[in-house]
């Protein structure tokens, strides 16, 4: 098995893949390797969720995406981006987790779940829907809460609190309730998020004022038990009936494992990366960054359709310098 590689990709998402792409045009012995399944991300969406973006603008690698609608859904971006990998016959290992990487003379010793490689250049693209944002509040290690949203069916008949105002959110809010279950939507802010899809704002608010759905807005969760959970609303502490919490409060990036690799972070409570925003390359050279990852905390930066550009300014560098 060939452990020496011009290229490591970290990370087999949308973006790796496309660095992967641009990496076999330019001829460049390269290597995926991915933590989970392909387009591991993707995969953890909600099952009915449909892109803000119009399919032309999440293609990769000059691939037309074709959907049946001009914004495409979920099961639609995993058969595309299966296919391209496929019919491109990428050089991807799926299910093998990277734990470590180090420079190690020209290149870089990349250390994985399963074996030792050596590269002359790496990319993270690792994205960061891994790691959610914790409520840390009593009870939130019990069964009954999740950090992510898959399908309604489950929730049915059930008492359930959404937490959060983003696009999960509502949509977890929206689809759970109409399947039955009674929700309650607990909001840190005023309200419904700004960068809530505009097709999807009319609905949950009409849904929120005709009282179909519960709000608590500038409130937060205080503790989590079996059969309820504390509330600390603006008027105090509010305690309701409750089977299942959905946490959708956001996902951040693998801070540790960037800090272990050595790329610098800024001191704010932006976490920014440090990258050359021409080159993508970090701190440290050989060693680049691509995809949302790149936005630290601002996870609204950066998205599929304006980060896929990264994988041509990789590659153009790397092989200005070879």
């Amino acid at each position: 098995m060939r452990t020496n590689y011009n290229l490591i990709i970290v990370g087999g998402g949308p973006i790796g893949i496309a660095c992967a792409l641009e990496a076999k045009k330019a001829g460049l012995n390269y290597l995926i390797l991915e933590r989970g399944c392909l387009v591991n991300s993707l995969y953890r969406y909600p099952a009915n969720m449909t892109f803000f973006s119009t399919s032309e603008r999440i293609e990769i690698g000059g691939v037309p995406f074709v959907s049946n609608n001009v914004k495409p859904n979920r099961p639609e971006a995993l058969e595309y981006y299966r296919r391209v990998a496929v019919s491109n016959t990428l050089n991807i290992r799926l299910q093998e987790g990277v734990t470590g990487i180090r420079p190690v003379g020209d290149g870089f010793e990349v250390v994985s779940e399963r074996g030792v490689y050596h590269a002359a250049h790496v990319v993270l693209a690792t994205g960061f829907y891994d790691i959610p944002v914790l409520l840390n509040v009593p009870g939130e290690e019990l069964p009954k809460v999740t950090h992510y949203y898959k399908e309604p069916h489950f929730y049915a008949m059930q008492k359930v609190i959404v937490v959060g105002a983003s696009n999960s959110a509502v949509d977890a809010a929206l689809e759970t309730w109409r399947k039955g279950a009674e929700v309650t939507m607990v909001i840190r802010g005023e309200g419904i998020g700004p960068r809530v899809k505009y097709w999807v704002k009319p609905d949950i608010e009409n849904r929120i004022r005709e009282g179909s759905i519960a709000v608590h807005a500038r409130s937060m969760i205080a503790a989590i038990r079996e059969d309820e959970v504390d509330i600390l609303t603006p008027d105090g502490v509010r305690t309701i009936a409750n089977d299942y919490v959905i946490a959708l409060t956001g996902y951040q990036p693998d801070f540790d494992f960037l800090r272990r690799t050595g790329i610098q972070l800024s001191d704010d409570a932006r976490l920014q990366p440090f990258y050359n925003p021409e080159t993508m390359e970090t701190n440290i050279p050989g060693l680049y960054l691509a995809g949302v990852v790149c936005g630290g905390m601002n996870t609204h930066v950066w998205f599929i359709e304006n980060s896929r550009v990264h994988a041509g300014m990789i590659i153009g560098d790397i092989i200005s310098k070879l």
